[in-house]
């Protein structure tokens, strides 16, 4: 993983500094609440329903051992002794007290870590896979470009206030687990017929009050031109932008607007006057970032462990953990596994100060002291050998770590919603357990396969409502909390965007809701078919004729208006 160097230590010791002065500054009455707002999102300090919150910045999902140690000490320490994973693969922290943040930021700092552009209208956390590097099926580890655009996007003087929040997500591998459709710019990772690699640029993809999905603009771009491209692209949303409505000030609106062939035609009218130039990326640069996300000094093995495979077939609770939390490695006799961040009882994404620091624990026994976070709300340690993952699974059993949900239905991703979230229309949590606690039975969940569930507390789409198979958005009506259901959403390289059902349902009705839409796909599937073809087979009908039975006057909901 990427080293902080002597400038990039410098940078981030002197951002604490200056915050500490700015927030004794506002403690002290000496600058207004106009004046330090914009300084503390500068660092991912929001003011949210009960306490501030603090985004920690995790680039690319990528953890080493001695930072889950400092996070696990901020939790204890500062909050109360709980982190949450978010879908950006970063940490957010909701309890910390203002005074205190000046000091988690310095503690941070001596493990490479910093809250930097976490918010504000910027570049925010590039993300990728969260097997980047180690995934059987990738193509060219996205890992080394990340870092590339997070130094280019660090602090960059241009795009600093853009008229919204940027986001970037680069993928790798054949499949798609990086969600690049809905991003403002996805980048793909491919090699033409010479061998030689290259990437696909999308633009225009996102999520919240219109859900688009992204437009390819550009289908091979040679990798010394990305930075050159990426100003290009930044540029003609900076110009164009809308500056005057907050609710269409993403670049996915403009893309809409301009059409995507005419605003691939403003870039490249821009890249005319950057090609070539100064961004333009040198082989010496590629590698110097590169020589990080080297391959570790793996064991030799001729191919799978037999003791593995003997458990595997002897024991079914070991079988099902490595059929859902277990993920094909590149190497022989390695394996990829998921901790899942989602025990019956607690809100998806959350993980006590103790758990973290036993996960730092199991990283350096297990996986040469590297994780990773995922956009669900899970954790990943990349380099586990088969040999070891009995051993494992009995230490994460131990720490509740181990639902062997992953992909499953009760694998559900949510936002914090309304329990902490200012913004939030409705509580996410309480919903997510309960859906959790009525599918409680694991080999009915095994049964039905993999089916994604997203939530999310308002527009904003922080749980990524629109992509789930099945989503839900609590929406408000009349001062109370009532949840919109929407269907047939997936990311992945044939990403969509989820249709609602019809009107929203009261906070007591969700599990019974979700478990009239279950029943319906059991009836209609053939075999084993997945409930999304199910979806895309049958169609909307049948699933809103038995939700809504016994309902008058139920009718097909107005789209969304563009906003």
């Amino acid at each position: 993983m990427y080293v902080y160097d002597e400038l990039d230590q410098k940078i981030v010791d002197q951002r604490v500094a200056q915050f500490r002065d700015q927030t004794r500054r506002y403690l002290a009455g000496e600058l207004t609440e106009d004046e330090f707002r914009p300084l503390r999102l500068q660092n991912g300090l929001y003011i949210q329903r009960h306490a501030p919150m603090l985004r920690v910045a995790v680039p690319y999902g990528e953890l080493a051992s001695r930072q889950v140690r400092v996070l696990a000490k901020i939790a204890r320490t500062y909050d109360r002794d709980y982190g949450h994973f978010t879908t950006r693969q970063n940490i957010q922290y909701n309890w910390p007290k203002l005074e205190d943040v000046p000091q988690i930021l310095a503690d941070l700092a001596t493990v490479q870590m910093h809250a930097i552009q976490t918010s504000g209208n910027c570049i925010r956390n590039t993300t990728t896979d969260q097997f980047a590097g180690v995934a059987h099926d990738e193509i060219v580890d996205p890992r080394p470009w990340c870092e590339i655009i997070r130094e280019w996007s660090t602090f960059h003087p241009e795009f600093a206030h853009l008229p919204r929040k940027f986001k970037i997500a680069v993928n790798g591998a054949v499949d798609d687990r990086a969600a690049i459709l809905v991003h403002d710019i996805g980048i793909n990772v491919i090699k033409n017929e010479a061998g030689e690699i290259g990437f696909q640029i999308y633009v225009g993809g996102g999520l919240g009050r219109t859900p688009i999905i992204g437009a390819l603009i550009k289908p091979w771009l040679e990798p010394v031109h990305l930075l050159s491209y990426l100003d290009a692209v930044l540029r003609v949303y900076n110009r164009y932008g809308r500056r005057d409505n907050k609710y269409k000030a993403r670049i996915k609106i403009l893309v809409k607007a301009m059409t995507p062939e005419a605003f691939g035609a403003k870039v490249e009218q821009e890249w005319v006057h950057l090609k070539d130039g100064p961004m333009t990326l040198t082989q010496s640069e590629i590698d110097r970032v590169s020589k990080f996300f080297t391959a570790p000094a793996y064991e030799s093995f001729a191919g799978d462990d037999a003791g593995f495979v003997a458990a595997r077939q002897d024991n079914k609770g070991f079988g099902r953990w490595v059929e859902r939390n277990v993920f094909a490695h590149k190497q022989p006799g390695y394996a990829c596994v998921t901790l899942s961040l989602k025990h019956p009882g607690v809100a998806p994404g959350d993980v006590s100060g103790d758990q973290l620091d036993a996960i730092a624990d199991l990283a350096d026994k297990y996986s040469l002291g590297e994780l990773r976070a995922s956009h669900e709300q899970n954790l990943i340690l990349p380099y586990v050998k088969q040999a070891d993952l009995v051993a494992l699974w009995d230490e994460l059993k131990a720490l509740k770590l181990a639902s062997p949900t992953v992909g499953l239905l009760t694998d559900v991703v949510c936002c914090p919603g309304g329990d902490f979230c200012s913004l939030a229309n409705a509580k996410s949590i309480p919903i997510a357990l309960a859906i959790q606690d009525r599918f409680d039975n694991l080999d009915y969940l095994y049964d039905l396969g993999e089916i994604d569930l997203n939530m999310s507390g308002c527009m904003n789409a922080c749980g990524h409502h629109h992509v789930g198979n099945i989503g839900i958005l609590g929406v408000d009506k009349n001062g109370s909390e009532w949840y919109q259901v929407s269907l047939g959403g997936r990311q992945g390289v044939s990403a969509s965007i989820g249709k609602v059902i019809g009107p929203s349902f009261a906070q007591d009705e969700m599990p019974e809701v979700i478990e009239k839409i279950i029943n319906v796909f059991v009836a209609a599937r053939e075999g084993e078919e997945p409930f999304i073809d199910v979806f895309d087979r049958i169609g909307m009908e049948p699933f809103k004729t038995k939700v809504y039975a016994g309902k008058p006057n139920v009718r097909a909901p107005k789209e969304v208006a563009d906003a």
